[in-house]
């Protein structure tokens, strides 16, 4: 590829596989199955619509040199290879002249080298629109130069029928994002808001991507530490069906109370132990106290993830706890599970030790729940991907139980068919300033609610600082100062950790993530709030200009904001192809960069293409909100 050209390189719909894409009816339902067929045949030939959505410009520009290439090479069978690229080199490549050589080569063939192949894909183009105009460089670089006027006319139709017509085309329709998972009575903390955000984000853009998304929490709400909790209350509170919820008071406390026990009593440990077989064998007044526990804990959970703006669906370990002895059956039948050293265990290939799916004491485990969720989601649910996020230290038991299930044909090889797939999403630690695990001063974990309720605190303070600075703060009122606090507070630090590459470790630092200044949350709130202020500055109604008004990107600062713009639907592709969130945010911020060096060159209000150049604001904004939406931030509108 030629220096300068950047992202993945595109194939066909994106590079999640080569599955077929059919839109959905103009309802949001799945087209009837009689209508599979034909829908098929037109997809293969024609840039796919769903509704008004055309893919990404990627995949628009790759379907035309799909058609160029059929013509050009009938005999070969070839995917086009479309990168997005810097203004030196054009705005698009098509890469696929040095691959196409190498098949050709010491062929009888009109074409001598590369670069006339290159020639050759140029020449059967089909005629579009977008393409202003394609040159080759090198080897066979097929650059391509996209028209200005389709462009401002692409960013004028989504403002006119809304920020979903750029939403990716994604191969996947029905998505489970496994995510969040804490342990019934016990605190979140710090720990769990990575897994918490990172697949709140994820299951975002898949939504917006018209994929049907099942948000799945995964909580520990079963096994001996219930036998524990529960003993200890029956033994505590003999009236606690009486007391109700007071017996258990602080769960945290209770929690700790019961596992001090548990460690230094024998006889209690000994007790406890027959209260989880009393437990899993179903008697009511031990599934009575365990149900109580767990609903205490989950409205706990529930609190924070209203805080955080985050919508889960808790299917347990004991919801899936029934399906285990038939899918261990199942396994068995197929010859997967052997006997070895008192535990039955699955062999696989490339592992060192077996994977444990029933313990020497015949108790079930993670990889035997794990194996029942995947089996209950593909099975009973239909799902196409299944995504687990979690950290990365659990990477080689969801390689394990990905690799049992392919042995047992639930999964295909993926060099074959592409779906029905999994993916483990792993992330690194938070980690202090000290460079260790981020924990308070007591060496305790932090807790999620603290940390929340710190971000909130620190960010009204500076908020309260600006505003007293500037003579502003007698025009807000006490609502707008408490939600401006907490979308700057909750957004500093969702985008502190997206942004970063998912697999690193970072550093938690308050300074940090609630600077104005460089690439933080607060800096691209700020910036979205002062094109909102430019609009409203201008007098104008944005809604009349959508109307009446028209795009021209004559300025070469209006063409670069316009490129980024509509390079929008491609990088929610990527992030989502690659489950990596940081690619958006890097988007966001390159979007604020891009849109300064506009504004700082081209006048807007009162210059001749006022008009036009609010429209270019309006989009902007629109993009920056949606980006926001993405990654659960929400957009600050006054400053």
């Amino acid at each position: 590829m030629v220096a300068g050209c950047f992202g993945a390189v595109t194939r066909r719909f994106g590079s999640v596989g080569k599955r077929t894409l059919l839109p959905r009816a103009m309802s949001g339902e799945t087209l009837a199955p009689a209508a599979t067929a034909a829908v098929q045949e037109q997809v293969s030939d024609v840039i796919v619509q769903d509704g008004n959505r055309v893919g990404s410009v990627k995949q628009q520009l790759s379907s035309l040199f799909e058609a160029s290439l059929r013509a050009t090479f009938p005999e070969l069978n070839i995917e086009p290879m479309v990168a997005a690229c810097t203004a030196k080199f054009g705005d698009y490549q098509c890469n696929n002249a040095m691959g196409i050589w190498s098949k050709l080569k010491g062929a009888s063939s009109e074409f001598k080298n590369p670069k006339s192949i290159g020639q050759g894909i140029i020449s059967n183009l089909p005629p579009s629109e977008m393409i202003e105009s394609t040159s080759v460089a090198g080897p066979g670089f097929v650059n391509i130069g996209l028209s200005s006027t389709w462009m401002a006319q692409s960013i004028q139709n989504m403002l006119s029928n809304g920020i979903g017509t750029w939403a990716p085309l994604l191969p996947a329709s029905r998505v489970l994002v496994d995510f969040s998972s804490p342990n019934i009575a016990k605190e979140m903390h710090v720990g769990h808001l990575r897994s918490t955000i990172i697949g709140d984000t994820l299951a975002r853009m898949l939504e917006f991507s018209n994929a049907e998304v099942f948000r799945r929490n995964h909580v520990g709400d079963w096994g001996t530490q219930f036998g524990m909790l529960i003993q200890h209350l029956f033994e505590t509170f003999p009236n606690w069906e009486d007391i109700g919820e007071q017996a258990i008071g602080d769960l945290q406390e209770f929690y700790k109370a019961s596992k001090k026990r548990f460690d230094e009593d024998d006889l209690f440990k000994e007790r406890a132990q027959e209260a989880v077989v009393r437990l899993q064998s179903g008697e009511e007044k031990y599934r009575d106290a365990w149900k109580r526990i767990c609903e205490i804990s989950r409205r706990e959970f529930d609190l924070v993830y209203e805080r955080l703006g985050v919508h889960l669906e808790v299917k347990g370990e004991s919801f899936y706890n029934p399906y285990i002895p038939e899918v261990l059956k199942e396994l068995s039948r197929k010859g997967l599970i052997e006997e070895s050293e008192g535990a039955r265990v699955i062999f696989l290939e490339g592992q060192q030790i077996p994977l444990i799916v029933v313990k020497r004491d015949g108790g079930y485990n993670y990889a035997s729940t794990d194996l029942a969720a995947l089996w209950y989601r593909l099975n009973e649910e239909k799902a196409d991907w299944m995504i687990y996020v979690t950290d990365v230290g659990q990477s080689l038991h969801f390689t394990m139980v990905f690799s049992a299930a392919k042995r047992a044909g639930w999964l295909p090889d993926s060099s074959i068919q592409a779906f029905p797939k999994t993916s483990h999403v792993g992330f690194g630690l938070v980690l202090g300033s000290d460079g260790k695990r981020f924990r308070t001063r007591s060496s305790e974990v932090v807790r999620l609610v603290e940390l929340l309720d710190e971000a909130k605190n620190r960010s009204k303070a500076e908020l309260l600082k600006r505003l007293e600075e500037s003579g502003k703060l007698a025009e807000w009122t006490d609502e707008e100062l408490e939600k401006t606090a907490e979308a700057i507070g909750y957004g500093a630090v969702k985008y502190a950790d997206l942004k970063n590459n998912r697999l690193t470790n970072y550093t938690f630092s308050f300074d940090q993530m609630l600077n104005d200044k460089g690439n933080t949350a607060v800096y691209l709130l700020y910036a979205h709030a002062r094109i909102c202020s430019i609009i409203r500055k201008s007098g104008k109604e944005i809604d009349d200009l959508k109307k009446t008004g028209r795009i021209v990107l004559g300025h070469a600062d209006e063409r670069i904001l316009g490129l980024h713009l509509i390079r929008f639907a491609e990088i929610v592709e990527e992030a989502c192809t690659n489950l990596l969130p940081n690619v958006l945010c890097e988007y966001l911020y390159d979007l604020s960069d891009k849109f300064s060096r506009f504004y700082a060159s081209c006048q807007v209000v009162g210059s001749p293409e006022e008009t036009s150049r609010l429209l270019l604001c309006e989009a902007t904004a629109v993009v920056m909100r949606k980006c926001f939406h993405l990654l659960g931030i929400q957009p600050v509108y006054k400053i």
